[in-house]
């Protein structure tokens, strides 16, 4: 095996760890820990085909989940009010500097999550809302 393979076989188990471990982690913190446990496991994956069969069940449970969050219009409202809290608290860590941990590195964190929230409830609810229509015709 040449040391280019060794390298790409090296960062992609790196970070399918790193997604495995904070999707974890996410798990009980907020955030879509799910669907990074299945980013992570399909990484893995490709380099470890005996993981192989765990993909399907968590790519089951993190499609589940992902219906469940947009589900009804108070999942929905709770998870925006969700999101633009996270994007207020990073504005406010990042120009407020008596605060904790205060600055950017912390502020934009909180963007960030604000912004992946809000990007996974757009993507599934055009998921859910594409099914339904689907359903509806069939």
């Amino acid at each position: 095996m040449g040391v280019g393979k060794r390298v790409k076989r090296v960062l992609i188990v790196v970070a399918g760890a790193v997604l495995l471990v904070v999707g974890v982690l996410l798990l009980v913190l907020p955030g879509p820990g799910l669907l990074l446990v299945l980013a992570g496991l399909l990484l893995l994956a490709s380099e470890f085909p005996a993981l192989e069969r765990y993909v399907d069940p968590v790519r089951d449970r993190a499609m589940k989940a992902a219906e469940d969050s947009v589900s009804s219009p108070l999942r929905i409202a709770g998870s925006v009010l969700a999101g633009l809290a996270l994007l207020a608290a990073g504005i406010v860590w990042g120009t407020v500097k008596s605060l904790p941990f205060s600055g950017w590195s912390t502020g934009s964190s909180l963007i960030l999550s604000s912004v992946i929230l809000f990007a996974l409830l757009g993507w599934s609810y055009r998921r859910v809302r594409t099914r339904r229509t689907a359903v509806q015709r069939g």
